[in-house]
């Protein structure tokens, strides 16, 4: 199913309500079609957002404007994210089966009634009977409901799994704020909440005051991202401010609940079994011999579970959510090691710009990842590694070819597959129509992100070893068609240079991102006191942040949506105090300001356009396929002519460290092709995080600057680091090192001495240990 743009999708036609039923089926259309993000603009209709399971794997965003009816959500699939921009009718998530709904706004009834996966999270009060009837099936993680403020009567009534989360923003002081006697027939789950709670149902549930330490930071890791996904993280530290605030009523056991504690099978043998049938039971009066249980100890075949030593068989999180795939678990390694310049010189098979982009540039999708999150401890930081890079040292190239292929546009995309076809011996061409290489970085990245050194110094090693450059060589039909005939491949990577635009009234007195950006890094751009932003992406971001530099007083940004923007970019805005405004609709740019749909004006003296940039593909012939302004081309990058691949903003907007990976890949598969060898690439599954024992995390150095300290601190999550803990932990000495020669080695297994306890799964700190099923014996 090919991904598409959005879709707007109307419940009202001809001033007539378009039915419930009109409305889903309209919306399960859209799904097949393969539109990801789906606005709808709601009259009262139910069951918005439920039961998109043709969306298979990929997510799902259903943004609903207006007044959504009954059910919001309700039989919800995984992958689907249902967001209301206002309150909500009852039984919102009812039966939701793994979606994540929003509501900006309280809720009435029966919220996550018979809720059995997925996340609910409420920005206001809900009503009577929330989290009634849950379930949770151990296999998958348990249903959670989040509410910002109160919840009415009968709260968690019949509740048999999952988590609530009352925060009790504006409840009285002197009222409950989980309404009247909450918990009753309550079987299983947990509520965590914050304010006054006089009564619940003593029979079905027990109160704990004091909040254990692993209950209370899973709380505080939770809390953020429920107050981000409801816009409100600013709250964060008032919430989590004072543990003592927080409360959890905790479902008792059935033991509890009759005051009689599980009786032994032991005793129940003394005291039921002989007592009734005398001393020996059925047989006593045959036999008076042992006949208590033998405890059989098994190894070998006769184990229904094994130990399995996976080292590298994972990808850890932070390589695997590097778009460039820089394995980065394998540098800090090398940093153990004492390796450091091998270490710092890795990046370069991987980037060609290993201080511009990892040290400065990148926005650290690997530490967003790290799994030292999971205990509230910050990343190891790979940015001191990055800008450590400045002198690494060249890769050994492999031997020439005389492969010539054509690259068009020197960008990152661009340099990177140039770079990498370089290091598997083939002559790369450069065509950059401008006067320098780097594209976007040269242009319009701010010189506050990275110093010019840096990003000069990169360039010139990429200018040294690829000789082949021509500058200003803009392309047109005929110079392409004699490409493809003199090259053995062409690369296009010429970037997104053409801002869209906005059919605005007065969009004439706006400047586009792009320009503004260009002209701020040549210090020739002006601004007035108050500057609005349209778009509040990373780009956006980046105008607010020039715009607050050369001196405006008052920065906005204006979105449709929740800002897409992240990392060092929204960093540096929030830092210049811009203010973001979502969900937004400008309608009229005029001399005095922004004019919205609402009828809100906005004031501003400079009003700058950041949605988006498309390629400038006027070169491109027919029959390379297109849709909606960027080249189409499958997981490879190749186009619909075998000859040809496109990478980057050409194919669609991305991250700079997405681009570089697509250049790798699309140079892996080139080469591939003109030597015949085909290699899987980076196709290991990620790690599950519960493999990691994050037990062993110091958090007492949390601020580590230097690299042999952040290599230290880096849990190796799925490579064993030979600290040979599971050697001497086995009660059995059953598992033994074995060297391979140089530095290789592995961990073995002594079958016939190992019974299957798992405790070298238990102990390892990097989760390279896991116990499997045994073979079932015939």
């Amino acid at each position: 199913m090919a991904k598409k743009e959005s879709m707007k999708i109307t419940g009202l036609e001809n001033d007539v309500r378009v039915e419930s039923r009109i409305l889903e089926e309209r919306i399960q259309k859209a799904v097949a079609e393969g539109f990801k993000q789906i606005e709808v603009t709601a009259y009262g209709q139910h069951g918005i957002g439920g039961r998109l399971w043709r969306a298979g794997h990929e997510q799902i965003t259903v943004n609903v404007l207006g007044t959504s009816g009954q059910r919001l959500g309700s039989m919800g699939f995984a992958n689907t994210v249902v967001e209301a921009f206002g309150p909500a009718s009852d039984d919102v998530g009812w039966l939701n089966a793994g979606a994540q709904i929003i509501v900006h706004g309280n809720a009435s009834n029966g919220v996550a009634n018979a809720m059995a996966q997925g996340k609910v999270y409420i920005g206001g009060d809900i009503g009577a009977r929330g989290m009634t009837m849950t379930k949770h099936n151990p296999r998958f993680e348990p249903p959670e409901l989040w509410v910002f403020g109160k919840a009415g009567d009968s709260f968690a009534e019949f509740m048999a799994g999952g988590i609530a989360v009352v925060c009790g923003v504006g409840a009285e002081k002197e009222k409950d704020v989980l309404g009247y006697r909450p918990c009753v027939g309550m079987v299983g789950g947990k509520i965590y909440f914050r304010g006054k709670q006089s009564s619940y149902s003593l029979l079905d549930a027990k109160l704990i005051t004091e909040l254990p330490t692993e209950e209370w930071a899973w709380l505080k890791a939770n809390l953020k991202k429920f107050l981000q996904a409801i816009g409100k993280q600013y709250l964060f530290g008032e919430l989590s401010g004072k543990r003592s605030d927080w409360q959890i009523l905790i479902a008792l056991k059935p033991y509890e609940k009759n005051g009689r504690k599980l009786r032994p099978m032991s005793a129940y043998k003394l005291d039921a079994w002989d007592k009734e049938l005398g001393a020996g039971g059925l047989i006593g009066d045959l036999s008076s011999e042992d006949r208590s249980p033998i405890g059989m100890i098994t190894t070998g075949e006769l184990r229904r579970f094994v130990p399995v030593w996976e080292n590298e068989k994972y990808l850890p999180p932070c390589q695997a959510h590097c778009p460039t795939g820089i394995p980065v678990r394998k540098r800090w390694e090398l940093i153990r090691k004492g390796k450091v310049d091998e270490a710092v010189s890795l990046v370069l098979q991987y980037s060609p710009f290993a201080a511009t982009v990892c040290g400065y540039l990148c926005p650290n999708l690997c530490m967003q990842n790290c799994s030292r999150h999971l205990v509230n401890l910050p990343a190891v930081d790979i940015r001191v590694l990055g800008k450590a890079s400045l002198e690494a040292q060249e890769p050994k190239r492999e031997s020439a070819t005389g492969r010539k292929i054509a690259i068009i546009g020197g960008g990152a995309a661009g340099l990177s597959v140039a770079w990498q076809l370089w290091l598997a011996g083939h002559e790369p061409v450069i065509f950059e129509r401008r006067k320098q290489l780097g594209g976007k970085i040269a242009e319009t990245i701010p010189k506050s992100r990275i110093p010019d050194d840096v990003f000069a110094h990169e360039i010139a090693r990429l200018a040294k070893n690829i000789r082949h450059i021509h500058l200003e060589s803009p392309l047109t039909k005929d110079k392409f068609k004699k490409l493809k005939n003199d090259y053995d491949f062409i690369v296009i990577a010429t970037g997104a240079t053409k801002p869209r635009k906005l059919p605005l009234e007065g969009i004439e007195r706006a400047v586009t991102a792009l320009d503004f950006l260009k002209e701020s890094k040549q210090d020739s751009a002006k601004v007035g006191e108050k500057v609005v932003i349209i778009g509040a992406g990373n780009v956006g971001c980046d105008a607010a942040a020039e715009a607050s530099r050369l001196g405006a007083k008052s920065v906005t940004l204006i979105d449709v949506q929740q800002p897409a923007s992240f990392g060092p970019e929204r960093r540096s805005a929030e830092a210049a105090g811009a203010k973001f405004l979502w969900p937004r609709f400008a309608k009229v740019i005029k001399r005095t300001g922004v004019e919205l749909a609402d009828g809100e004006m906005i004031p501003a003296d400079t009003v700058i356009i950041a949605v988006g940039d498309i390629p400038d593909l006027s070169f491109l012939p027919e029959s390379i396929k297109t849709e909606k302004e960027f080249i189409v081309v499958d997981d490879k990058y190749q186009t619909s002519d075998d000859q040809i691949y496109a990478i980057g903003d050409t194919v669609r907007p991305g991250l700079l460290t997405e681009a570089i990976g697509a250049g790798r890949v699309a140079a892996s598969t080139i080469d591939g092709k003109l030597k015949g060898i085909f290699e899987t690439y980076d196709k290991l599954p990620v790690i599950d995080f519960t493999r990691v024992k994050t037990q062993y995390f110091d958090g007492r150095e949390n601020n580590v600057s230097d690299i042999k300290s952040c290599a230290a601190q880096c849990a190796s999550c799925g490579a064993c680091r030979d600290c040979g803990l599971c050697e001497t932990i086995c009660p059995q000495q059953a598992i033994s090192r074995r060297a391979l020669g140089e530095e290789a080695y592995e961990y073995v297994v002594e079958a016939e001495l190992c019974i299957g306890c798992g405790f070298c799964a238990g102990a390892c700190p990097t989760g390279v240990w896991y116990m499997v099923e045994n073979t079932p014996l015939e």
